[in-house]
């Protein structure tokens, strides 16, 4: 049979890859015929891969590090790791699902990717309204270091500021970002695309369920399909966005959410993201009480 996707031999490399969409998305690539290179924090023993690599995506140097362990040509990138910021602190929470992406693209992918590469982040459909509310998170997109990044991340929050707000914030940066990026890798002929998934079964499930109130409030956010998806929903268009089979598509935000979003669209349902997520107001002492409060059944588990 013909290899329709085109992965076979292709070096991939994977972010968040011991777990969740990242762990569904290895798998695939190893039963393609990928080179794997999985980078992630936690250990993991994954069958089939080339190279596992403990990489902390909040670290400039542990990316560095990373990257000198992954063959100078790389055909293919997945940005899957991130961080709901429901139990870690606002910097963090930003520089995981923003920052190290940006990163990663401009110092190592625009210089090891050739023609017919391609490149899929995982953002969120928490990240709607981009186009609307771009003001709030421009300064970042205009960063040319690491280094500009961080110390913009550190006017934006306070260090004990709560990771919550800057989920959004970060996965409309992304979004802006993956757009941005088919413009300028495209005349190059390499592809960039995102998902953006709806409420999914994975390892932050609990996290999502206290930020929404409750699990009731999580799959009432489902679309029609009035349940979670599965990791292997998200992973299977991530791979093939990625793949040969998608090659005339680049600047594709692509939902993925059973028409949750359609049900928006027409006007069925609210927009909840129709609204500022950057505002300097969410640092506020009583926002952040109040946010602390709502956390604070995770912060207890954590805490055990």
């Amino acid at each position: 049979m013909k290899d329709y996707f085109g992965y076979k031999n292709k070096v991939c490399v994977v972010t968040g890859a011991s777990s969740g969409i990242g762990l569904a998305t290895v798998e695939m690539l190893v039963d393609l015929g990928a080179k794997v290179y999985a980078l992630d924090r936690n250990e993991a023993k994954l069958k089939g891969i080339k190279k596992f690599i403990k990489t902390d995506l909040n670290n400039k140097d542990s990316i560095d590090e990373a990257f000198e362990n992954i063959p100078d040509n790389i055909d293919s990138f997945f940005g899957v790791a991130g961080l709901s910021g429901a139990i870690t602190n606002y910097y963090t929470t930003f520089t995981v699902n923003f920052i190290a992406n940006k990163y990663i693209t401009e110092e190592y992918l625009e210089k090891r990717m050739k023609k017919g590469g391609s490149i899929a982040y995982v953002t969120s459909t928490g990240g709607t309204n981009w186009e609307k509310f771009s003001k709030e998170y421009q300064k970042f997109i205009k960063c040319t270091s690491w280094d500009e990044m961080i110390d913009e991340l550190h006017k934006q929050a306070n260090p004990d500021t709560l990771g919550m707000m800057a989920y959004p914030l970060s996965k409309r940066a992304m979004n802006y970002y993956t757009n941005l990026k088919a413009i300028e890798l495209g005349k190059k002929g390499i592809r960039v695309n995102a998902i953006l998934p709806g409420s999914t079964d994975t390892g932050m499930k609990k996290e999502f369920e206290v930020e929404a109130g409750g699990e009731e409030a999580l799959i009432s956010h489902t679309g029609v399909a009035k349940r979670l998806a599965t990791k292997e929903e998200m992973a299977e268009p991530l791979v093939f966005i990625n793949s040969d089979m998608a090659r005339f598509i680049s600047g594709e935000t692509l939902i993925v959410d059973y028409a949750s979003t359609s049900l928006i669209t027409l006007g069925y349902e609210k927009d909840q993201m129709n609204r500022k997520v950057g505002s300097k107001f969410y640092n506020s002492k009583m926002v952040q009480n109040m946010l602390a409060k709502q956390l604070a059944p995770l912060q207890k588990d954590k805490d055990k």
